[in-house]
């Protein structure tokens, strides 16, 4: 699945084999910017045998074992350093991170690390960029190591979210009626991270395709049992998602999306 790009069998997992060079570039085409350049493909499976021997070296059962962290983080480096195939090669490192974190751990790491990673692609190419021309990598260590606690933190929001979630289906399932289901679908799909500018009568309308007075009636419902909360009056008026204590609302996407 990583390397589907590959069509023929004879060339699934191979490394890139052109005689150009492997470059990373933005820009016009005529003008383009070399934002780094790899080892050309005559020395990839050279760069790769090194690759993997430290890889092994360095497990928690290697006889060279390094801190979880730093294994992780000088190997995805590495690995993107190289840049062994056509295409996948950001897919394959991440996958790496996740294997080599699970292999010092014990166990899956369970961690939202790649997501995290693609949330902030360009601070990530950034690093990339900085450390693949230096053999200073200290601040591509301080780098990750962020990125780890920041995974984990979003990790145990959406944990929490879903199981918030699950507890406000036990609660309301059977007193929602078919366009406040849709409704409230709508508003948990965006997930912990799109709560932010609650849902107005509008949103509703938008939503269901139903009338002003129905979407009156059906919002001061979810009101009176307790699934929404009410905030502003007149058009600033917001309707929330109830999770005990906490407010939960719309994204600022487009709720007819």
């Amino acid at each position: 699945m990583l390397l589907s790009h590959d069509r023929g069998p004879e060339s699934v997992g191979a490394y890139r084999r052109h005689d150009d060079a492997m470059q990373i570039v933005s820009g016009r085409i005529d003008r383009p910017t070399v934002h780094f350049e790899a080892p050309p493909s005559a020395q990839i499976q050279g760069e790769m045998d090194a690759f993997v021997n430290w890889f092994n070296r360095t497990a928690p059962e290697g006889p060279a074992p390094l801190p979880a962290l730093t294994r992780a983080a000088l190997g995805h480096l590495w690995f993107e350093s190289i840049h062994p195939f056509e295409d996948g090669n950001g897919r394959l490192g991440r996958a790496l991170l996740e294997k080599s974190l699970a292999q010092n751990i014990g166990q899956p790491s369970l961690i939202a690390l790649a997501n995290t990673i693609e949330r902030d692609r360009k601070g990530y190419y950034h690093q990339l960029e900085t450390h693949q021309k230096t053999l200073d990598v200290t601040g591509w260590l301080l780098w990750f190591a962020e990125t780890v606690l920041t995974a984990q933190q979003v990790t145990l929001t959406r944990v929490a979210f879903f199981i918030a979630k699950a507890k406000f289906y036990d609660q309301f399932r059977a007193r929602l009626n078919d366009r406040q289901a849709k409704v409230i679908e709508r508003m948990f799909r965006v997930g912990p991270e799109g709560f932010t500018v609650g849902l107005s009568a509008k949103n509703y309308i938008a939503i269901t395709g139903t009338s002003r007075a129905t979407t009156t009636r059906d919002l001061q419902d979810l009101v009176e049992i307790g699934a929404l909360s009410r905030t502003g009056e007149r058009r600033h008026t917001r309707y929330w998602l109830m999770f005990g204590s906490d407010r939960m609302g719309l994204s600022d996407q487009s709720p007819e999306k």
